[in-house]
């Protein structure tokens, strides 16, 4: 049991805890560096003098108060507690689990290495060997001869430079990502047309149907998945290949780049794989949680078992299913597309110089919007709760909400005038961003073919079925403080509290770090920072491709959905991120001149330099995006008949057992 003098460390400009949390969301990809703590601290050097460091500085002292509090919480509820009788508790909950692992099922998790890098390595052989970042203002992926020095994904360019001062920075050129994207996807689907797209780079499979049909070893089926690739495209893919989606991703980290890894299907050796692994490393912690778990001695799945007691008296804090099932290695094996019935907002956002003149923030907000209008009409979406979202100069970020009795209407009249009647008590204000998002979605569509079915049945079917029904509810109570677990189709807990709310989180602090460079250099505290030399990594060698290789299978399932790719003149708004809960008030998170049309900046540049911030602005999201909405056609094409049937040896739970695990969560 963790020791009640567990204190969080104090936040100090130079703590730790600062210096990870600048380091940013993307310290865990393949090929960097084990140690990277001299990298980190010259990334926290370099952020200093802007406001995005002093934001970031804020955002740990509140993080370490929230430790502090829950400590103090863990104190309070374990006084007088039998903790041996609340783990004999645990005991038969992770009996329970244990009796319905289902190892039938062969599941990959594909990841294309290094995808950005690798497709503009296609096009420019002369990159081969060479460190070079993909992006300008903040890179979207590094070559691995780059990442050997600290440069990754998410990172300012110019600290990306004096981690690596020989870095080719080149623009990113997504319609060919797009292009290579369809390829590999289709490659992808031979193997099981039921696929599910993670992204434009990655994705999971159920090979089993397809093994048995052509008698080969999960082993000699992805071997010839990646071989196909690499012929097809000349592209390389690592894989993993386990019992459950949550484990095949991990493993498919393991023999990056250009490999694969095969965990043993028994429980014992999955047990022991997950005894040692960092938590971190387990799809569905992001790095707030880390720091939590850390604060109650949990480093490795390993720990969680000893501090189960804790972890069901905390459950609310930290979900107590998810951490078990992460111990035991059992996970979703479901492996479907993803469907529109999914999505839990909708919204838009526009970032630019900071304003605070009314009538220019107004017409900001008016934008928004008539995007969003135009986002919900032409998408069949209405809901219930409107929420402002809006980001002081100071990079503070607030929302404001509100809920309707009716549904909202679709009209960008309506929709501003909410927008407009959220943000009025606000005032003064001086923003650098602000959006609209409506939640507690209703689907018009699914709506308008049940009404039409009903009519041919001479009768009116109540909206949507009651499975679509239950996912609406459970959406509604999302703005409760007690927030509903996260649950893959067959009922498993997908992610600990908080951490898709985190992941939009991670977006912003991303969106932010493209602006350290003008606060900094406008401070002059850049000159003195120092280069780093190459350090060894935990990565091997590309060997058989000229293809340098990473991403990771970003251990963020986002959400797809129908956006595509957008030209200059197609708006210049970033979607919102979906989220599963509604926000109400809370406190903060965290040559001439020429405006980007991605995101509204005026900028004092050239026609070169505009093009290179647009390269920029164009987010990786939204290539995700037009990728999952192009499977999703794809899938519709192949039709039924092509859909392989999955083995009926999956094992069901009983009936009431789904129930019963979380009326235990309510009782514990």
């Amino acid at each position: 049991m963790t020791s009640k003098d567990n204190k969080p460390p104090p936040p100090t400009p130079d703590s730790d805890s600062l210096v990870r949390r600048l380091a940013g969301p993307s310290t865990t990809k393949a090929g960097l560096a084990k140690d990277q703590s001299d990298i980190n601290r010259i990334i926290a050097e370099a952020s200093k003098g802007s406001k995005f460091y002093e934001n970031e500085k804020r955002k740990d002292k509140d993080l370490t108060e929230r430790i502090e509090r829950i400590l103090k919480h863990r104190d309070e509820v374990t006084k007088g507690v039998d903790l041996r009788s609340v783990e004999q508790s645990v005991d038969k909950l992770i009996a329970q689990l244990e009796a319905q692992r289902d190892l039938s099922q062969i599941i990959v998790h594909v990841d294309m290495d290094a995808f950005y890098a690798s497709v503009e390595l296609l096009d420019n052989p002369e990159l081969a060997s060479k460190p070079f970042g993909v992006g300008r203002g903040v890179l979207t992926t590094a070559s691995y001869e780059a990442r050997r020095f600290g440069v990754r994904s998410g990172m300012p360019t110019f600290i990306a430079r004096k981690l690596c001062p020989e870095l080719v920075i080149i623009s990113s050129h997504f319609h060919r990502y797009s292009e290579m994207s369809d390829k590999v996807m289709t490659i992808f689907r031979r193997y099981d047309p039921n696929m599910a797209a993670a992204g434009c780079d990655e994705g999971y499979l159920n090979i089993t149907p397809y093994c048995e049909e052509h008698l080969l070893t999960a082993e000699e089926c992805v071997s010839q998945v990646r071989r196909v690739v690499h012929e097809e495209t000349k592209l390389t893919v690592s894989a993993g290949i386990a019992p459950n989606k949550m484990l095949a991703k991990i493993c498919s980290d393991k023999n990056k780049p250009n490999g694969q890894f095969k965990l043993d299907f028994e429980p014992q050796a999955i047990k022991a794989f997950m005894h040692d692994l960092s938590i971190r490393k387990v799809p569905g912690v992001g790095r707030v949680n880390e720091r939590l778990l850390e604060s109650i001695g949990i480093k490795t799945c390993g720990d969680i078992y000893a501090q189960r007691a804790i972890l069901s008296l905390l459950d609310k804090q930290f979900g107590l299913m998810f951490l078990l099932q992460a111990y035991l290695g059992i996970a979703s094996n479901v492996v479907e597309p993803w469907q529109r019935e999914e999505k839990k907002s909708i919204g838009a956002e526009r970032t630019f110089n900071p304003i605070s003149d009314t009538a220019k923030i107004h017409a900001k907000l008016e934008e928004v919007a008539a995007e969003l209008s135009d986002d919900m009409t032409e998408g069949g979406w209405t809901g219930k709760t409107i929420t402002l979202k809006y980001k002081l100069d100071t990079y503070k970020v607030f929302t404001r909400a509100k809920s309707m009795d009716k549904w909202v209407s679709t009209r960008k009249d309506d929709l501003f005038a909410i927008g407009k009647e959220l943000l009025k008590p606000e005032l003064p204000l001086t923003l650098r961003l602000i959006g609209l998002r409506v939640s507690k979605l209703k689907d018009l569509k699914v709506e308008a073919e049940s009404k039409a079915r009903g009519i041919k049945r001479y009768f009116n079917a109540a909206p949507g079925s009651p499975s679509k029904r239950r996912r609406i509810d459970l959406a509604d109570s999302s703005g409760q403080t007690d927030e509903p677990p996260h649950l893959s189709q067959d009922g498993f807990a997908t992610t600990m509290p908080g951490y898709l709310e985190e992941m939009e989180a991670d977006d912003d602090h991303i969106a932010e770090a493209a602006d350290i460079d003008e606060d900094v250099e406008a401070n002059g505290s850049i000159s003195s920072i120092p280069s780093t030399k190459p350090k060894s990594t935990s990565s091997r060698q590309v060997t058989g491709s000229s293809t340098p290789p990473p991403m990771p299978g970003s251990s963020r399932d986002s959400v797809p959905g129908s956006s595509k790719p957008t030209s200059s003149s197609a708006g210049s708004s970033r979607k919102l991120a979906v989220s599963t809960r509604t926000d109400h008030d809370r406190m903060p998170e965290g040559g001439g001149m020429l405006e980007c049309p991605i995101c509204g900046k005026v900028l004092q540049t050239d026609n070169e330099g505009l093009n290179s911030h647009v390269d920029f602005c164009l987010s990786k999201q939204a290539i995700k995006e037009a990728q999952a909405a192009s499977l999703e056609q794809s899938v519709q094409r192949t039709g039924s008949s092509k859909k392989s049937a999955r083995p009926a040896s999956r094992k069901q739970p009983p009936d009431g057992y789904r129930e019963g695990m979380l009326d235990f969560r309510k009782k514990t």
